[in-house]
């Protein structure tokens, strides 16, 4: 069962003010198929971003909250998206952001935040020319998903 954390909540919504005052519209929250799962997803007229959203009380392990994006939780969200774009047929370019927040546990108030545009580029996915020409393809589980153009 799906337990939600009031920490990540406010993380969530924070981020997603963050995308709608860059003129964002929010698509989904806690998005998941099957074992997948982003926690935002927004879109404007060209791009898609898929955002991972860290909220924490604390520093752990010496790592600010967005920092605990390692290379599998990347994966996993790429899996995730790929997922989103097949099932949505959505043909816009692709982003991953990463937003890190600590609140306060008492107050509930945010004492930091981050939010990285393009925090990272997924590996399986590939772009044209090395730079956005409106041509991109992932492989994902031996199908290819692209774009039309």
């Amino acid at each position: 069962m799906f337990v939600t954390n009031p920490i990540g909540i406010i993380g969530e919504e924070e981020a997603a003010k963050i995308l709608k005052k860059k003129g964002f519209k929010i698509l989904e929250h806690n998005w998941r198929m099957g074992h997948l799962e982003v926690d935002l997803i927004a879109e404007n007229r060209k791009e898609i971003v898929f955002v991972e959203v860290k909220a924490r009380t604390c520093i752990l392990n010496g790592k600010m909250p967005e920092e605990n994006v390692d290379e599998i939780k990347q994966r996993r969200i790429t899996a995730a998206a790929n997922a989103y774009i097949k099932y949505h047929k959505i043909d816009k370019k692709p982003r991953f952001d990463v937003a890190g927040f600590l609140v306060d546990r008492n107050t509930k108030e945010i004492t930091y935040s981050c939010y990285l545009e393009n925090a990272f580029q997924p590996q399986i996915r590939t772009i044209s020319s090395g730079s956005y020409s409106g041509k991109w393809r992932w492989f994902h589980r031996g199908k290819t998903i692209g774009s039309k153009h």
